[in-house]
């Protein structure tokens, strides 16, 4: 497996992926999010690849906070520290560019993963997200 950054060849798989792993939702376009992103920091993009995307970890950074977005791991491949490698890529990542804290939105009842992170060294903040759309998808 290598970390790599996401390249578009690579955007079906990724969306895919993203489907399997559980994390899209009707009202984000997920080929949106990656023009999105590739437009802003695509070097905070990442993909685990064998020889197909079986991971992927999405980040940005606002010169105050970084955020993770999209770790996703092929649901058979879990387990097998992709998802601790894409995270530490990320990390990494974030670092060379100054970043002092990243930060990460985990959904209600996704208790899974609230383990994942815990056992990573992320704790729950005590804060609440507020959003608003400023562009449907």
């Amino acid at each position: 497996m290598i970390l790599r950054t996401y390249a578009e060849p690579d955007r079906e798989a990724v969306i895919a992926l993203w489907h399997a792993a559980g994390l899209t939702r009707p009202w984000n376009d997920p080929g949106r999010d990656i023009d999105r992103a590739t437009s802003t920091w695509p070097e905070l993009f990442v993909v685990a690849a064998t020889e197909e995307v079986v991971g992927t970890a999405m980040a940005g950074y606002d010169g105050h906070r970084g955020w993770v977005y999209y770790l996703a791991v092929e649901p058979g491949r879990q387990g097998e520290g992709i998802g601790r490698a894409l995270l530490a890529e990320a990390e990494s990542r974030l670092t060379a560019l100054g970043c002092p804290k990243v930060m990460l939105m985990v959904r209600r009842g996704n208790e899974g993963a609230h383990g994942f992170y815990g056992g990573l060294g992320y704790s729950e903040d005590e804060v609440a997200t507020f959003g608003k759309r400023l562009i449907p998808d």
